[in-house]
């Protein structure tokens, strides 16, 4: 079975960037200090534990995750020994 990569990449991306999104909206809201979700800025520039770094955060989440789920989708079909379907 060969994995359709734009559609692996896409929904990776969407609930990834959304995950980041949702849990510092949420963190926020409860009055939480973000001191385990403000440590994602090591990896996303400009992401900081604040609504404009969740936006910032959900677009970084995104591209990241869109990339490895093609890669992982890519990877997978080359080393599944399927043929190209046509």
């Amino acid at each position: 079975m060969k994995l359709n990569a734009k559609a692996l990449a896409l929904s990776a991306g969407i609930i990834w960037g959304l995950l980041i999104f949702l849990l510092t909206n949420i963190s926020l809201l409860r009055g939480g200090e973000g001191e385990h979700l403000s440590r994602l800025s090591q990896f996303y520039i400009g992401y900081s534990f604040s609504f404009l770094g969740s936006l910032i955060g959900l677009v970084w989440g995104f591209v990241t995750m869109f990339i490895v789920g093609w890669v992982f989708a890519w990877l997978y079909n080359k080393l599944s020994g399927t043929p190209p379907s046509h």
